[in-house]
């Protein structure tokens, strides 16, 4: 027996058989994109699946595009990096108890979340918000389906925890029918943050994944029958038995990419550099949510050097990781993954330093991609882990001062000092 597993993220498309201990059984097939066509996207989709139906999928979430009344695209996809949307939030925080909302969704009202894209659209574009038939998730429209999952429509922010449903009171707010969104029923699709905690093996509240690819994120899977999110946390339901929680960055993968394009090469960062990095660039998501957030340097003098600004950022987006476990306090085992970490040492010994608790690297390759075959198998085997990195006890004292400087700093510009 094997199961056809598809991954559709955020930059690539990848298709795989595993058998029925979820390992790779054939090849993998992959094509990489730049581009928010939604039609070209979808494309790829059917390319990588070759004319097979997949057995599990896992998808990126928070996406939303707009349908006319024949299935046809109005907007491109709106993912969750688009932050035009800030504003729109805002009207409703204004209009709305946040808190309540997040207490009932698990999602917050930012422009990563539906709700705020859904209120631009309607403030922005009315004429497209007035024709639109449908509003989905990209991985809806790319295979074709007018029911979506639960993991996928909880990732939209727009889900009501207790019921299963989309909210009332959200719905009531953007001025929107329930009609004119996907049906919520028992499709084989996953979020892709929750396939990579199953194709890594971090299940349970003991054991989290702590991710880089683009962006970033901590996330435990585990069961519960009554959803509580945290506050500063976001809680999805994976299916009606277990959620993923967490805590995402918008600078991960991305960041390291700018720091190389930014910064000169060469030299090596000094020990005590005095650096402090908010690594805000693409803006804050956990854990203040704070869409209006930038990048941030102080301590910058004559002998900084690039080397210094590039270690003080890594260390950075190893402190908002810290902040982050900090509300997780059931987690005593972190497993690495995602592509920015997978060969990249440095980074993963400067995470574990971090986070002053060893990190273990995961061994699976394609996390999110065996996550969506694992979701679908009865007995998978367990996924393999890689080298454990350690806190070196030399820099304890050095790193446990700049988190607090870190954190010093990150009170001040939110006026909490």
């Amino acid at each position: 027996m094997t199961v056809l597993a598809l991954d559709i993220g955020s930059s690539s498309v990848r298709a795989q058989r595993f058998d029925d201990s979820a390992e790779p059984d054939g090849e993998l097939r992959q094509e990489a994109y730049d581009t928010n066509d939604a039609e070209k996207v979808a494309q790829l989709v059917r390319e990588v699946l070759d004319g097979h139906e997949p057995d599990g999928v896992s998808c990126f979430g928070h996406s939303l595009l707009a349908l006319d009344a024949r299935g046809r695209p109005l907007t491109p996809i709106l993912g969750w990096r688009d932050t035009r949307s800030a504003e729109a939030a805002e009207w409703l925080c204004r209009r709305l108890d946040a808190e309540a909302v997040h207490a009932r969704t698990g999602g917050f009202l930012h422009p990563s979340f539906w709700p705020a894209k859904l209120a631009w659209l309607a403030q922005s574009e009315p004429d497209v918000f007035r024709d639109a038939a449908r509003f989905v998730s990209f991985c809806d429209y790319a295979l074709g389906s007018d029911v979506t999952s639960t993991s996928i429509a909880s990732g939209t922010g727009l889900l009501n925890l207790t019921t299963n449903d989309w909210d009332a009171e959200l719905l009531d707010a953007l001025g929107l029918d329930a009609e004119r969104l996907p049906r919520i029923g028992d499709v084989p699709v996953v979020i892709d943050g929750a396939c990579s905690n199953l194709g890594a093996g971090c299940t349970g509240p003991a054991r989290a994944a702590l991710m880089i690819g683009t962006s970033g994120a901590v996330r435990v899977l585990y069961e519960t029958e009554r959803p509580q999110p945290k506050p500063g946390l976001f809680l999805y339901r994976v299916d009606p038995q277990r959620v993923v929680e967490g805590g995402a960055l918008s600078d991960g993968g991305n960041l390291h990419h700018w720091l190389g394009e930014t910064l000169a090469d060469g030299g090596t960062a000094r020990r005590e550099h005095g650096l402090t990095f908010l690594p805000f660039l693409g803006g804050e998501r956990s854990t203040g949510w704070d869409s209006d957030a930038t990048g941030t340097i102080h301590g910058l003098t004559f002998e900084t050097t690039p080397a210094d600004i590039r270690q003080a950022a890594l260390e950075g987006v190893g402190f908002r990781f810290a902040a982050i476990l900090d509300l997780l306090p059931d987690v005593e085992e972190v497993v690495a993954t995602g592509g920015a970490l997978a060969k990249d040492d440095e980074w993963v010994q400067v995470i574990a330093d971090a986070l002053a608790r060893p990190v273990t690297r995961s061994a699976v390759e394609e996390a999110s991609l065996r996550g969506a075959a694992v979701a679908v198998l009865e007995k998978p085997s367990a996924a393999p882990l890689g080298d454990t990195f350690h806190p070196r006890e030399d820099r304890a004292e050095a790193y446990r001062s700049a988190r607090e400087r870190q954190e010093r700093l990150y009170q001040v510009l939110r006026g909490e000092l």
